[in-house]
């Protein structure tokens, strides 16, 4: 015979969790160790403590939410912060950050990534030769270097296979510092000329070196960190570029005071998130040019469009400028009608 189901059939699971709402208060962490991250690896975060310099491996805490953590930001960390093989501690900080080097996939993309924090100079590391230096290149690093509010240095490597004095001309009136090296080797030995002007603009300060694969980054980083181990690359005959030898950005600790951070090898350097406007104050030459000469609202298109840019560029170097102003005033432009 079919039973019939009543009320004291029905099961109801108890509330284990309570009626309670769950506070909003987050713990204050007053007694959090600072330090800042020297890497990044699929999650784990290497920082390095500002008491005494020791290496934690650590994790971000659920309460930073989906605020991003770069190599160079300044964190405070709770938990195991020995450092002993096998513990973890937690980043429940991030402080603010004094500046950001961005940069996009390309100039259509609108996705900004912050490449590191805190950094106070952008070091762009260019072969004259082999691969050979590409201006506009340089021009795209300059603009996010003094868009983020960071000075730049122009790092010229490869001196003994072609002149350092034509790039040194056209960026020192910039007040781009621009520093020429070369590699020498006797024997097993090899030495770089020019490390010490190097390590001069380097000390006690933060660095960025960014840089196409092949234009000696790496070999310049180790000669800098004897201990880094950066792994070095060669350049493809055939295409020109090299491999890429570095794989994440790291922060390294300088032995005469301060720190450079070894980025990957770039292709390009998108510059979305950069205000148009502020292509042309990168160059100050251009921009004073532009303030003194260009009709009010001028989009500094063309002469025909009644640009006085060009008009003003009478050398070969400002002729350059103007074009790669252009150029990044083009690209941005087009990237917006997507």
């Amino acid at each position: 015979m079919r039973r019939e189901y009543d009320e004291s059939d029905a099961r109801v699971r108890p509330n284990r969790r309570g009626s309670r709402p769950r506070s909003k208060r987050r713990p204050a962490h007053e007694d959090a160790v600072p330090g800042t991250i020297v890497g990044v690896d699929r999650g784990r975060l290497t920082v390095h403590l500002e008491a005494d310099g020791t290496e934690v491996i650590a994790v971000k805490a659920r309460e930073l939410g989906r605020r991003g953590l770069v190599v160079g930001d300044r964190v405070a960390l709770v938990g195991d912060v020995t450092g002993a093989e096998g513990s973890l501690a937690r980043i429940v900080r991030r402080e603010e950050r004094a500046t950001e080097l961005r940069r996009t996939a390309d100039d259509a993309d609108p996705t900004e990534r912050v490449v590191v924090a805190n950094a106070h100079q952008l070091g762009i590391v260019t072969a004259l030769a082999d691969p050979e230096p590409n201006p506009r290149m340089i021009d795209r690093c300059l603009v996010a270097a003094f868009d983020a509010g960071m000075d730049a240095l122009l790092v010229l490597t490869k001196a003994d296979l072609a002149s350092a004095d034509a790039l040194a001309a056209a960026y020192a009136p910039l007040g781009v510092e621009v520093v020429a090296t070369t590699m020498r080797r006797e024997g097993d030995e090899r030495t770089i000329e020019g490390l010490e002007a190097v390590r001069e603009r380097l000390a006690d300060r933060t660095t960025v070196l960014v840089g196409y694969s092949g234009v000696g980054k790496s070999t310049l980083v180790n000669a800098l960190v004897p201990d880094a181990g950066r792994a070095t690359g060669v350049v493809n005959d055939v295409t020109g570029r090299g491999r890429h030898t570095s794989t994440s950005a790291v922060a390294l600790e300088l032995p005469f005071g301060g720190r450079i951070i070894d980025t990957p090898g770039v292709r390009s350097f998108g510059l979305a998130h950069v205000d148009p406007e502020h292509f042309i104050a990168a160059f100050p030459d251009v921009a004073e040019a532009a303030a003194e000469r260009c009709p009010r609202g001028c989009t500094h298109e063309s002469a025909e469009a009644g640009c006085e840019l060009d008009a003003w560029a009478s050398t070969p170097d400002q002729r350059a400028r103007v074009d790669s102003i252009r150029r990044l005033l083009a690209s941005r432009a087009q990237a917006d009608t997507y």
